[in-house]
């Protein structure tokens, strides 16, 4: 049943181009299917998580980890009754904007992009699927309704000052009414990300051996999850043990979700959605003392994973690819593909209108895609990463 504050997808607020819509699908439910069909999505397969898509077939991608999101997010909207398939499509395209590489490319990306106004991986998705994705006869982008757009620009929170021109630029003709805080579908999709990778990083970093499952059992929260694995199954073998506790843990920070959300919209009793937006806090959120336990956990795998030495030498190497890519487009427009050089014919000389071309090409490599590049334009491949040998 839904809440009186989810949002109605009869009630939405519609697309920027009118359609028809489906007979049989929500306007929700199209926009998840459309996003699912997205060049974007399918391109999630063979981008970096934390590790770098080559380094093994085990480790989470972009597109993995947006799965494991959306399950997550439906679960949480379904037992908060809100709209499962609003949620859905929010957490699938979450993490469209990212660039080759995970952080480091972005990092990497904005450091060039700097003079130009700056690169941000959120309003980098909300230019994928209203302008990048060029499939449909009527429209560029996707056409998703303004529920959806809503949620991908602002399942964070309000964005704050400066707005990334990306989304200054979009909101100009489609006001998303970035100030204000998303309606809870957005929020659920934002903690499901949380959740998800909290729970898959401690995961994949046991697979890279970066930590032990005795330094995890140290770990508030693990602690008890471990624990009470041990009281259950007294001598089960290592690899069941630690599946055992990290799912345990992954269901408390789930519980802990919908127990402290259901709490605040008691107290808020909000009457539609936009008493959601106007709450001038979030409705959907950890508990403070949980939240305290997980900045433990995530200042350890910061320290013991994402700070790795192994890790920080690859970051240095993939850092490089984009460095490099980026003034060689920049000096040489030509090398662009066919429909690219298309856009920079129609820009004039704007030297940072083409910077945004650029841009919007590199960050929607893959990663093997910006390898295989930076080897065939360089003619060398980048130590310990290759590239030549996959062309």
């Amino acid at each position: 049943m839904r809440a009186i504050y989810a949002c109605d997808p009869g009630q939405s607020r519609g697309r920027r181009v009118a359609e028809e819509e489906s007979a049989f699908r929500s306007p929700f439910q199209r926009d998840r299917d459309r996003i699912i069909h997205a060049s974007a999505f399918r391109r999630l397969k063979h981008k970096t998580q934390v590790f770098v898509e080559h380094e093994g077939d085990y480790f989470r991608t972009r597109l993995t980890h947006s799965l494991e999101v959306a399950q997550v997010a439906r679960t949480m909207a379904r037992a908060l009754g809100l709209d499962e398939d609003l949620t859905e499509a929010v957490a699938l395209a979450h993490d469209l904007g990212h660039p080759p590489f995970g952080h480091t490319g972005e990092d990497a990306l904005s450091a060039a992009m700097a003079p130009y106004g700056g690169f941000d991986h959120n309003a980098q998705a909300i230019r994928i699927v209203t302008h990048l994705e060029r499939h449909y006869a009527e429209f560029d982008g996707l056409n998703l309704t303004w529920e959806t757009l809503e949620g991908i620009a602002k399942h964070n929170g309000p964005v704050a000052e400066p707005v990334p021109w990306a989304l200054a630029e979009y909101c100009a003709h489609h006001d998303l009414e970035l100030a204000t805080h998303a309606s809870a579908e957005a929020q659920v999709a934002a903690l499901a990300d949380d959740v998800a990778y909290n729970h898959h990083d401690l995961h994949d970093g046991l697979r890279a051996e970066l930590f032990s499952t005795d330094e995890l059992a140290e770990l508030p929260i693990l602690d008890a999850c471990f624990a009470e694995v041990d009281r259950a199954y007294p001598g089960l073998n290592y690899y069941r043990r630690r599946h055992e506790a990290l799912r345990r843990f992954f269901g408390l920070l789930v519980e802990d979700v919908l127990a402290q959300s259901a709490a605040r919209l008691a107290e808020l009793a909000p009457r539609n959605v936009t008493d959601i937006r106007a709450a001038g806090r979030p409705v959907v959120c950890f508990s403070d003392a949980l939240f305290a336990d997980l900045k433990v956990i995530r200042a350890f795998l910061f320290r013991r994973m994402y700070r790795a030495p192994a890790v920080v030498e690859m970051r240095a190497q993939v850092t490089s690819v984009v460095a490099d890519l980026f003034p060689f487009f920049m000096d040489n427009p030509e090398e662009l593909p066919k429909q690219w050089r298309k856009d920079v014919e129609a820009i004039s000389g704007d030297e940072t209108a083409l910077a945004r071309i650029v841009s919007d090409y590199i960050a929607g490599m893959t990663d093997r895609f910006a390898l295989q590049t930076h080897a065939r334009v360089f003619g060398r491949s980048v130590p310990g990463l290759g590239g030549m040998e996959n062309l």
